[in-house]
């Protein structure tokens, strides 16, 4: 089996790839640029990390995101990160950048006024372990307790009307959403690449995933 890790130049994708490698020796995990593999692929992974505006170009300037829109629609596709806010429709981070629109929805920034946990101001970006909560079950959460943590580092979250594709939630300090599913898709705002053995196995989930919730 082939799984495809989309590089675009955003982020630390070594990390991605070394973490997939591990709970998958057996399989080939190649980090590509290249439209043709990545359509050949049998999974696509879609990580990223960095300003919205700056993936955003890098996709189109690559030739990537017509690949990226092609796989999302008929493979076990996941996204990590700023690859996650990437599927939906706009993005507040450098002022309403167009995104994918794979998913409705905005990512938004966390307002300032409401980063308050009793006399504790909360700092942005949110970086560190967070419990996830997930609010419904999916193949990927086997074998992972709802109140596991992962690790974050976002400035932005996902935001959509469309409460069915949320499947884990987050508080810092209010609740929003980190991981979004619909078919043959799941994304996360969390890098499981960097969660230790909570994201190992949710990588091994995919890894084992047929792209059927």
């Amino acid at each position: 089996m082939k799984i495809a890790v989309i590089d675009y130049g955003m982020g630390n994708l070594r990390s991605v790839t070394h973490a997939l490698e591990h709970v998958a020796p057996s399989e080939e995990i190649i980090l590509t640029r290249d439209p043709a593999v990545i359509a050949a692929a049998d999974k696509v992974v879609f990580p990223g990390q960095g300003a919205m505006r700056d993936c955003m170009r890098e996709l189109v300037e690559r030739g990537l995101r017509d690949v990226v829109l092609d796989t999302a629609k008929r493979k076990p596709f996941l996204g990590i990160c700023v690859g996650a806010q990437l599927l939906f429709e706009l993005s507040e981070e450098g002022g309403n950048v167009p995104a994918l629109s794979v998913f409705p929805g905005q990512v938004v920034r966390f307002p300032a006024e409401r980063m308050v946990q009793g006399e504790e101001r909360l700092k942005v970006p949110h970086m560190g372990w967070n419990e996830v909560r997930q609010t419904r079950s999916h193949p990927l959460w086997q074998g992972i307790p709802s109140g596991e943590r992962f690790y974050f580092v976002h400035s932005y979250y996902m935001h959509t009307p469309d409460d069915s594709l949320t499947v884990g939630e987050s508080a810092y300090p209010f609740t929003f959403t980190v991981a979004v599913a619909r078919a043959n898709i799941f994304a996360t705002q969390f890098h499981p690449e960097k969660s230790h053995t909570a994201g190992l196995k949710l990588l091994s989930n995919f890894i084992a995933w047929n792209g059927v919730a």
